[in-house]
């Protein structure tokens, strides 16, 4: 079962609950998901009503359980670091129990990527570095595509050199932020940028911009270059996750979108993948791809980016260990 079978099913359950109390549940989401069940519920024309009982029954099971449980802040801190090592949660920490967020830079996750880079493209580089660390990769990734070359060169090395964010830097941030969205915003220190966020933003910057900027990075500092691709996790490192988290990661995705992202893998990758399907599913894979016609190399990247989305949320979760190099880690 993908994850849009469960995303359409909440949103099922949504509709199902009444305009206010929907509501209620939308306030507690952040903007992907809200935006994620706001298209599922538009899509939504009309459900049987066995449909509708079937996705109560089983919410109803779900909230059956287990008893309620609480949890302090130690007992989130320690989860967290657990699951995904000192760096990661650290950053994810003080996001969550700390308040790293503005009130300024929340309000430009709600916007979409063309938005944001026209908002924010005429302030200084390091103003927006700063900016884009506290954003999803992802859409730090879009916002980038939006820039001249110069620019997006230029605040991708900053990120990368970036080391934490400085009381002065963030009254800067403060003072931009009053100024392109007309409020203002409380932002307190926060441990962000570096190789790792300069590294998981360019893995949503497509291929060319991609090579671009880590030419540009190395005609700068070689070594930084070369830290930044070695932090980079691409589509065909997940040669190195284990048979079962591959297992785990096919169950997500959708056929159509394996088969595009397959077009562009190697060999090695796509029997990677076949040995972790029944021979049924590997035969049937495997003849989808020879029928498949040519695509656009766009495509491909597009679906490869949408299951690194997919591998990377498990590995959060600590479902799957994606490939660290050399050493067992967390990313």
């Amino acid at each position: 079962m993908g994850s849009d079978d469960g995303i359409t099913r909440s949103a099922m359950l949504l509709l199902t609950l009444g305009e206010d109390e929907a509501a209620e549940v939308l306030k507690h989401l952040g903007p992907r998901e809200v935006q994620k069940l706001g298209a599922a519920m538009a899509q939504l024309k009309s459900v049987p009503r066995d449909k509708v009982e079937e996705v109560i029954d089983e919410f109803y099971e779900e909230t059956q359980r287990g008893a309620p449980v609480t949890a302090d802040e130690e007992y989130i801190r320690g989860m967290l670091t657990k699951a995904l090592g000192d760096d990661r949660a650290a950053n994810l920490i003080s996001r969550i129990l700390q308040g790293g967020d503005t009130a300024g830079i929340e309000s430009l996750k709600w916007m979409d990527a063309p938005t944001v880079a026209e908002l924010i493209k005429n302030e200084h580089p390091q103003i927006i570095a700063t900016i884009l660390v506290h954003l999803e990769y992802d859409h730090a990734g879009d916002i980038l595509k939006h820039f001249t070359d110069r620019l997006r060169n230029d605040v991708l090395l900053r990120i990368a050199t970036l080391d934490g964010v400085q009381p002065t830097a963030l009254q800067e941030l403060n003072d931009a932020l009053t100024r392109i969205l007309s409020g203002s915003a409380n932002i307190k220190k926060t441990a962000m940028g570096g190789v790792r966020t300069a590294a998981e933003i360019l893995n949503f910057v497509g291929t060319v911009h991609e090579t671009a900027i880590i030419d540009n990075v190395r005609e700068y500092d070689p070594d930084l270059a070369q830290k930044i691709i070695d932090e980079m996790f691409v589509f065909d490192n997940l040669i190195d996750v284990d048979d079962r988290g591959i297992q785990l990661l096919l169950r997500e995705i959708q056929s159509e979108s394996l088969i595009l992202a397959l077009k562009g893998a190697n060999e090695a990758m796509r029997e990677k993948v076949f040995k972790n399907m029944s021979q049924r599913a590997a035969e049937m894979l495997r003849e989808d791809l020879e029928s498949k016609g040519p695509v656009r190399l766009s495509e491909v990247e597009r679906e490869q980016k949408e299951i690194l989305k997919i591998a990377r949320r498990l590995a959060d979760e600590g479902q799957i260990q994606l490939g660290g190099k050399g050493e067992d880690q967390f990313v």
